[in-house]
C-alpha cells in the first residue's frame, strides 16, 4: 500500500444558495488521522464528499502526493475508500457476497481474506446471511470488513461508529490505529472522540 500526502488548500462549497465550507484547508502526512467536529450542518459530510471527487468545490483545490486530484480523479479515487452514513451493501446478497463483489471491483480477493475480513470486525457469524436480515450494527461491521480489505492508502469515513455499541466503537479506533500504522491515512467525521491508538489524531472544528 503505497502512501502519499493529502492536501487542502482553501476549500469552498456551496449546496444550493448555502456556503456550505469557507476556505477550509489541511494537511495530511501518512500515519496520522484528522477527526472533523462540528455541529449538524456544519458541513462534515460535504468536506469528505469533496474529498472524495464527488462533490466539486467552487474554489479551492485537493492534491494527494502533490498533485491536483482532479487532473487524474479515477487514479486518486482507486487510492481511496469511502464509507458514508449507509454502508453501500445489496440487500439480496449475503455479507460474503457483497465483500466480494465491492473488493472485487479493485482487485482479485479470495475466500480466505474475506473471512478473515469478517473476523476481524466480529462478523464471521454472519458471512452466510443477506444483508437484508442483518441489524444497522451488523451492516456496519460487514462494511468495515470491507474497509479492511480494500487496501487503500486513504479512508475517508462519515460517522464509522454509527450503530455500535461501545465494543465496536473500540474496534472501530483498533481499525484506524491498525490503518495509520501502516502508514495510511483517514480522515473521519465524527461526534464522539474514538479510541486510536498512537497519538496521531488532529481535530478539525467546522463551523455551521
Amino acid at each position: 500500500m503505497a502512501a502519499s500526502s493529502l492536501e487542502v488548500e482553501n476549500l469552498h462549497v456551496w449546496r444550493g444558495e448555502r456556503h456550505v465550507l469557507r476556505g477550509v484547508g489541511f494537511a495530511l502526512a501518512p500515519g496520522e488521522c484528522l477527526a472533523l467536529r462540528g455541529a449538524n450542518g456544519a458541513g462534515k459530510t460535504s468536506l469528505l464528499r469533496t474529498l472524495a471527487g464527488l462533490m466539486y468545490p467552487e474554489e479551492g483545490a485537493v492534491r494527494w502526493g502533490g498533485s491536483d486530484v482532479r487532473r487524474d480523479l479515477r487514479s486518486f479515487q482507486a487510492s481511496l475508500a469511502y464509507l458514508g452514513h449507509e454502508p453501500p451493501l445489496k440487500a439480496d446478497l449475503t455479507a460474503q457476497e457483497n465483500l466480494r463483489y465491492w473488493i472485487g471491483t479493485r482487485r482479485r480477493v479470495s475466500e480466505g481474506e474475506v473471512r478473515a475480513g469478517l473476523a476481524r470486525t466480529g462478523a464471521e457469524s454472519l458471512g452466510a446471511r443477506l444483508v437484508r436480515t442483518l441489524s444497522a450494527g451488523q451492516r456496519r461491521r460487514v462494511a468495515l470488513a470491507a474497509l479492511t480489505l480494500c487496501a487503500v492508502p486513504l479512508w475517508l469515513l462519515d460517522e464509522p461508529a454509527t450503530n455500535l455499541d461501545a465494543e465496536g466503537q473500540h474496534l472501530v479506533g483498533a481499525l484506524i490505529s491498525e490503518q495509520l500504522a501502516r502508514g495510511g491515512l483517514t480522515v473521519a467525521a465524527v461526534h464522539h472522540d474514538l479510541p486510536v491508538g498512537g497519538g496521531a489524531v488532529r481535530t478539525l472544528e467546522l463551523a455551521a
